[in-house]
């Protein structure tokens, strides 16, 4: 008797934890931004990179985005649907709504993984999310894009220190919608031991059939309280005769638990047959970390242009910004 209770057990015990592995893995995560910003030289409107593709709100305050993450992961398959509202997000994602990212994956081994759907772009330094980067506002580089691509890429790590990623995708412009030029954007890139080489080439979706992206990204831990980070990045098109390039460092140091400081210089050049036009950016930024979720980010922003291409400032050679943001991760 004793045996068959034992056996019921056990049977009882493999059933549960069947049932148990069955239902998968659910998570839940995101963030919210908010914040106060002025330019310090006059009252027109706009303080420099607060939201992508140009300026926020001046002398005032502002919302940034909230941003809900819903991952679910069962066995070797998962999807992701990133969802984001405001300002910043639809200035990022003009052509996607509320979809940041919505993607299916499947882990084929430990080593290869296969994505099919919208996804953040592997180019650059710095994300859409404000969780991610040290600075609030961003850089010109990030500014210039790509942000997101819709299609599929494979993921193979090689290593714990070496990694390939290939990509096959829409025209970065259209990342949402249909294709119907039918044209297509190759995606690359390697990373070692957190040096990234980027590359991205084809349509662009605004009319353009042959950019070509090319991108460093990576960084180095100087002590165990200095960073230094570096993006460095080139495009060009022959149909459009235009590109740019330019590099940003990121200075930050960590000085307590709760306070560190961070400095990103910038020098950024639009290129065209037509001739160069340059702009160069300072700034120092500061993370407080109230609690573990909450950080409250001052900033201050200097940005000069002697051939007048500061977004929203057409007619000012330089702009002086102050920002204070709270982000909020969960």
């Amino acid at each position: 008797m004793k045996k068959i209770i034992l056996t019921l057990l056990l049977a009882s015990s493999i059933i549960i934890n069947a049932q148990e592995e069955d239902k998968g893995t659910f998570t839940l995560s995101g963030s919210v931004d908010v914040y106060g910003t002025s330019n310090l030289k006059n009252n027109s409107a706009g303080s420099v990179g607060i939201l992508y593709g140009g300026s926020g709100v001046a002398n005032g305050f502002g919302l940034g985005m909230a941003n809900t993450i819903f991952a679910y992961q069962k066995g070797k398959a998962g999807v992701i649907a990133d969802l984001a509202f405001g300002p910043r997000a639809a200035s990022a994602n003009a052509y996607e709504g509320a979809i940041n990212q919505l993607y299916a994956y499947y882990k084929a081994s430990d080593k290869v993984t296969f994505t099919l759907g919208q996804f953040n772009t592997w180019y650059g330094y710095e994300v859409i999310s404000p969780v991610g980067n040290f600075n609030y506002s961003v850089s010109y580089l990030f500014n210039a894009g790509p942000f997101s691509h819709t299609g599929f890429k494979l993921d193979y790590a090689a290593t714990d220190d070496l990694s390939f990623m290939l990509a096959v995708t829409n025209p970065h412009g259209i990342t949402a919608g249909a294709n119907p030029s039918k044209d297509y954007q190759l995606g690359f890139q390697t990373g070692y031991k957190g040096q990234y080489f980027n590359l991205a080439y084809g349509a662009d979706g605004f009319g353009d059939t042959d950019v070509l992206y090319l991108d460093y990204t990576g960084g180095f831990d100087i002590s165990d309280s200095f960073y230094f980070g570096i993006n460095a990045a080139y495009a060009n098109s022959s149909d459009a005769d235009a590109g740019y390039q330019g590099f940003a460092l990121y200075l930050q140091n960590t000085f307590s638990d709760t306070f560190s400081a961070g400095f990103r210089p910038e020098f950024f050049t639009a290129t065209s047959g037509a001739g160069d036009t340059n702009v160069a950016a300072f700034t120092l930024s500061g993370n407080i970390s109230l609690t573990e979720s909450l950080k409250f980010i001052p900033e201050i922003r200097y940005d000069t242009s002697d051939d007048m291409i500061i977004p929203g400032f057409p007619t000012d050679t330089n702009m002086t910004g102050i920002t204070l943001a709270a982000v909020y991760s969960f």
